[in-house]
């Protein structure tokens, strides 16, 4: 099985401290910790473990700048066998529509049965699997938490409202956006890290791809954020701080003074 991963290079928000910047428009990204989507690096452990079981090959793309070729090392030590890097400064400030024509590119450049992304990333959207599905005119199915192979066909678990569990079974080609809490990802070590250091990763830009850099792009973005903030505290609200401990501590008394603990 032709397996293709998308993921990307975000903030890692376990070694950061996230703050908004002074224009509102971003937030602070001098000097920030990144590393690869977590939701992506669940999808990229799925994809290792079916090719494992049934052969083939797992791919990992990302778009972005140079700096994001390191997410796809560091999944390629994980067990990926190949990276593609779609990058070119026309890229830049495209919106998820944007990012999933680049994809839907880089898809019809191969020959994948099954692509994989994250249910979400650093933006929250959740939104370019469904489109590149669209785009591809194939099945899709999102919240994925369970795959099991049957042919050239997968059953597929979904988790829906309630914790409630919904199968499906659907045809290949297909795109699935895959949840956290579907398996275990692999830890990476050094050694891992360094038998891909000199493996090429092939760039491709819109040239490469066939896509007309004007429709992708800042200038072709139909969503655009036009504010970045952290919420005002509402009336009665109260933001705990202190260590770990201490916020726990802190949180008990309230309950119990609120009757919510006896």
């Amino acid at each position: 099985m032709e397996i293709l991963v998308c993921v990307k290079r975000v903030p890692d928000t376990a070694e950061n401290e996230i703050e908004v910047n002074g224009s509102g428009s971003d937030i602070e990204r001098d000097d920030l910790v990144y590393s690869v989507n977590e939701w992506d690096n669940y999808a990229v452990e799925e994809a290792i473990q079916i090719r494992d079981n049934v052969g083939g090959t797992v791919t990992v793309v990302t778009v972005g700048d140079d700096e994001s070729e390191e997410v796809l090392r560091r999944e390629m030590a994980m067990g990926a066998d190949n990276g593609i890097l779609l990058t070119d400064d026309a890229f830049e400030g495209s919106d998820g529509k944007g990012i999933a024509t680049l994809l839907k590119a880089a898809v019809e450049k191969g020959k994948y049965d099954l692509i994989l992304t994250g249910a979400q990333a650093d933006d929250g959207a959740g939104q370019v699997g469904g489109m590149l599905a669209a785009m591809l005119d194939v099945p899709y199915a999102s919240l994925v938490n369970k795959i099991e192979v049957n042919g050239d066909k997968l059953k597929v678990g979904r988790e829906i409202e309630g914790g409630n569990q919904e199968m499906n079974e659907i045809a290949m080609p297909c795109v699935l956006s895959i949840q956290t809490g579907i398996n275990e990802p692999r830890y990476v070590g050094i050694r891992g890290i360094r038998k891909v250091a000199s493996v090429e990763i092939p760039e491709l830009g819109a040239g490469d791809l066939g896509v007309d850099a004007g429709a992708v792009g800042a200038a072709a973005a139909k969503v655009k954020r036009v504010d970045y903030f952290v919420p005002e505290l509402g009336e009665g609200a109260e933001m705990l701080e202190g260590s770990t401990e201490e916020i726990i501590a802190k949180l008990i008394e309230h309950l119990k003074a609120k009757g919510g603990l006896k």
